[in-house]
């Protein structure tokens, strides 16, 4: 049975499903559906006219195998014109049930691979650095298909449809009797801030969204600040996802979503504990709780440690015995963890360590992170041991000196530390790390002047993009020629004192993007001048 997926946009009614959804417009509209479908409609020339990459994606998709196909199909929804995390749309896949479950294989594995070989084929785009995967706007075109009211109504009867809605504000429920819908993704594009206007997504809105009983994905990114306990009521759903709202509490109910695989609530500021009840979801594979930077930790309860299904855990406290969970934790990938504090250190640490699937690892030591330049020491790190595979490390907290370990990190692909403030150099140890290609440097390093001994002849091997944040730094004076062999995209991020780019900056042939934020006027003075061969080759050089 084939899904069809369309999109509501409020406030432009020539480019919605009209009356469909109960709102007047011109006779037409657009739908997306599969490209299979797409490709073979002698109405998609009416849109997109044909090309000869259009006609090379069409050969081309036609010689995927189906389970290709699926992802591609259901990439071109979820990434639309701007693109997505390539975990969220790992997520979403196996949410839509588009990944076969392979005795011996983590479905996660079996996804992602899907999609790096639609990348490898050149139909999707990757971003690596923000690990973005993106739909070829050549590609898209050949997905929408326009077609009749009546060609919607009998193309769709009693098949599953995926619809998207983008809110002005007007909290506007769309008419979608008769629609079997079994994925909603809402987002809003901003609210009224007046008294008189609602603050988000009324409690009627949320109650006809949990009257879609067959939803098995419900992606909200949109202001929400409260749910009602009808979420219970949708026992099909897989994924839920609640980026960003206003909520400061959980309904029990949720704990009657028993085949749940992903709770995103990330950035729901206002939240600041889990119900009991969340631990009834022995399916749950994906509970991401917070961001990494100024984001508040939340406390789970007691017995998350039941929940050994989990791949991901992000945003968790650090106390409350937290360490004697995660030890039954076995099959954990991504663990993020906030307030680190001495007293529970050493047991988290060693936790950690027996997790030997972890790829993914953020600590954040406990302290305050918004009083200029107040931070805390990061307690009894020299005493942790990284687990095996880890390929990506985030670590935020004062360090007294780089920890030795650092060097063992083979595996090590994008590493971040934040507001470190070493006396010393820490490039030392980590540009002979040899898979690194993403560094970010935030508040890392209390120098002021630094030269050819931060990368020497050949450090950084892969390293293509590096990120540089400090207070301090006045004067980077020479880079060795041979360093840096693959950089590609430097970024100078509250640097407000640097006024002199290093010699030799010339002889980086790879390097593409240059930005600031913001540009010392001394030094965009000096580099739009004499020192003007130092930057000539760069294609992209800007403030942002």
């Amino acid at each position: 049975m084939p899904y069809f997926n369309f999109t509501q946009e409020i406030g432009e009614p020539d480019l919605v499903t009209g009356e469909i959804l109960g709102i007047k417009s011109e006779a037409s509209f657009y739908l997306s559906t599969s490209a299979a479908e797409g490709s073979r409609s002698s109405r998609v020339a009416d849109i997109t006219g044909e090309s000869s990459s259009s006609e090379s994606f069409k050969s081309n998709y036609a010689k995927l195998p189906d389970y290709l196909k699926s992802c591609l199909d259901y990439s071109s929804i979820v990434c639309g014109r701007g693109g997505v995390k390539i975990g969220k749309l790992v997520r979403l896949l196996l949410a839509e049930g588009l990944i076969e479950d392979r005795p011996g294989d983590i479905m996660e594995d079996v996804a992602g691979n899907a999609l790096k070989e639609l990348i490898g084929l050149g139909m999707l785009q990757e971003e690596e650095e923000y690990a973005i995967v993106k739909f070829p706007a050549s590609y898209l075109q050949l997905c929408i298909l326009k077609l009749t009211k009546q060609d919607f109504v009998s193309k769709t009867a009693n098949s599953p449809v995926r619809l998207g809605i983008i809110d002005d504000g007007r909290d506007i429920y769309p008419n979608v009797e008769g629609l079997l819908i079994q994925s909603l993704f809402i987002f809003s594009r901003h609210r009224d801030s007046s008294f008189d206007s609602p603050r988000g997504l009324s409690r009627a809105y949320m109650r006809n969204v949990c009257g879609m009983h067959f939803l098995l994905v419900l992606d909200l990114d949109s202001r929400i600040e409260r749910l009602p306990d009808e979420l219970g009521d949708l026992i099909h759903l897989r994924y839920l996802g609640l980026y960003g709202s206003e909520l400061d509490e959980l309904p029990g109910t949720l704990g009657n979503l028993k085949r749940l695989q992903t709770l995103d609530i990330r950035w729901c500021r206002q939240l600041r504990k889990l119900p009991i009840q969340i631990l009834h979801i022995q399916q749950l594979r994906h509970l991401l709780m917070s961001g990494f930077i100024n984001d508040g930790e939340i406390r789970v309860p007691k017995g998350i440690g039941t929940l050994v299904n989990l791949h991901t855990l992000s945003g968790i406290y650090g106390g409350d015995d937290i360490a004697m969970e995660l030890i039954a934790l076995t099959q954990l990938r991504e663990l993020g963890v906030k307030r680190v504090g001495a007293d529970h250190a050493s047991e988290l640490f060693a936790a950690i360590k027996k997790m030997e699937n972890l790829t993914s690892l953020s600590l954040a030591a406990e302290g305050n992170y918004f009083e200029g330049t107040s931070f805390s020491i990061f307690p009894e790190l020299d005493a942790f041991s990284p687990p095996p595979l880890l390929q990506e490390f985030f670590l935020r907290g004062g360090l007294i000196e780089m920890p030795v370990w650092f060097a063992s990190m083979e595996n090590l692909t994008r590493l971040s530390l934040f507001d470190s403030y070493l006396s010393e150099n820490p490039t030392s140890v980590l540009q002979l790390l040899p898979k690194l290609k993403h560094l970010k440097l935030y508040h890392a390093y209390k120098a002021r002047h630094i030269g050819k001994e931060f990368c020497n002849a050949g450090g950084f091997p892969v390293l293509e993009t590096l990120r540089i944040a400090s207070e301090f730094l006045a004067e980077w004076t020479e880079i060795e020629t041979g360093a840096f062999p693959r950089l590609r995209y430097l970024f100078f991020h509250c640097c407000p004192n640097l006024i002199f780019l290093p010699e030799g900056l010339q002889n980086i042939s790879t390097l593409q993007d240059l930005r600031f934020r913001p540009w010392n006027p001394e030094l965009r003075r000096r580099l739009m001048g004499e020192e003007n061969y130092k930057i000539k080759h760069v294609p992209n050089i800007r403030e942002v």
